[in-house]
């Protein structure tokens, strides 16, 4: 049975329990990926997610293509990102339509934007105009560098901001310059601090009945990526980290740890004694090196243990090393990855549908509650799909 046939099968079977934030209702007006990945979160913990979308157009990352891959006329990421909401198409600039959103947030809980710094503001959707509108309304907004400063005006763009963000200097190689983080890690990230921020807000809301407006930025979530080390950087002379000449996954981490090439793929070692490691590893250079030879001496430990890890199979190393309470691991790809049982035994991929029949296979929410993981079955929405009905219910 694959894990989608078996996902299936937990979901006729498993009980629906009610999720924490079901009765809760968003309006998220953002695009792209850092806004719409926190109404994603919001989503997935039972809140009832309504995207504001452009008539005809909709969200922008409908045509944003990681692939050649289009299903039911959208982009797999669109689909990944906004499983489970509802869209009504609305035409801010007409102002019928504007009266309309209003009138939806006067009745929301949340609402959710990343415009540049300002646009809330100019279409009359800034913070002071909606916290009068509906007092207990928390809103959170993400942008790029922040709401002032010289860098406001500029295009708050994942790559951009992990240029700036000094993050690109901690991946890779010592030779290799700057390396961007293969994941768009200033969205999410900023995504997940603006749900923490919004969760926050609604627990206060609770003890004393008023909204707030939460703010982030891809900045600050991409500097608070980095805490653990750019903490040690401000605390010992600002000198900055360099990486090893090969091998390197970490730094400010001395040898062993890094991947290194075997035979027939790719293990994985992290900290590790030099001298238990010389000791299983046949490696007799290792044994009885000064205490600081780890971060010292790295580039030189690291080149010997390459050269004998290519010796066998990860297999072999795995047989040898894990038995002994060595931290390793084999490297693996998605497509080993969701053959392996400890993958299937977490549940986390799930297929969901839209009533025209499109269907995506896509991720689940990386949470249970008593045991029992959140699934959704409703695939993302196609633009203005339940716009009639909601305007109807809320008397639009």
């Amino acid at each position: 049975m694959s894990q989608m046939e078996t996902n299936a099968v937990a979901d006729q079977t498993d009980p629906a329990p009610e999720r924490p934030l079901e009765g809760l209702l968003v309006v998220d007006l953002s695009q792209f990926l850092s806004g719409p990945y926190c109404s994603l979160r919001l989503s997935d913990l039972g809140a009832r997610v309504i995207k504001i979308e452009r008539a005809g157009q909709g969200d922008l990352s409908r045509q944003l293509y990681l692939s050649d891959t289009e299903i039911g006329g959208d982009s797999t990421i669109f689909h990944a990102i906004n499983r489970g909401k509802e869209s009504l198409a609305l035409d801010l600039k007409q102002p019928a339509d504007l009266a309309a959103l209003k009138r939806l947030l006067a009745r929301a809980d949340v609402m959710i934007q990343n415009f540049r710094p300002g646009v809330a503001e100019r279409i009359g959707l800034g913070w002071d105009t909606v916290h009068a509108l509906n007092p207990r309304l928390v809103m959170g907004s993400v942008s790029g560098y922040g709401t002032d400063g010289p860098w406001v005006g500029l295009p708050g763009q994942d790559l951009l901001a992990q240029a700036r963000s000094g993050l690109m200097w901690l991946t890779g190689d010592a030779d290799q310059g700057p390396v961007p983080m293969g994941l768009a890690v200033g969205d999410m990230f900023a995504g997940v601090a603006l749900s923490q921020g919004i969760l926050a807000a609604l627990v206060r809301r609770g003890i004393d009945g008023r909204g707030r407006h939460v703010e982030t930025s891809l900045l600050e979530a991409l500097v608070d990526l980095q805490f653990e080390v750019l903490t040690t950087w401000l605390n010992d002379g600002r000198r900055l980290p360099s990486r090893s000449q090969s091998n390197s996954a970490h730094a400010y981490l001395g040898a062993p740890y890094g991947v290194y090439a075997a035979a027939d793929g790719h293990l994985a070692l992290a900290m590790t004694p030099l001298d238990r490691l010389a000791a299983l590893m046949e490696i007799p250079e290792l044994a009885g090196l000064p205490a600081n030879a780890p971060f010292a001496e790295r580039d030189g430990i690291k080149a010997r243990i390459a050269g004998r890890v290519a010796e066998r199979t990860v297999a072999d190393w795995l047989a040898v090393l894990q038995p002994a309470d060595i931290w390793c691991a084999e490297v693996l790809d998605w497509g080993d990855l969701v053959e392996e049982e400890a993958f299937r035994r977490l549940g986390l991929l799930q297929t969901v549908t839209r009533d025209d029949g499109v269907s995506i296979d896509t991720t689940c929410a990386p949470l249970t509650f008593d045991g029992i993981r959140p699934r959704g079955r409703r695939a993302a929405p196609q633009v203005g799909e339940h716009s009639d009905a909601i305007r109807k219910e809320f008397d639009l």
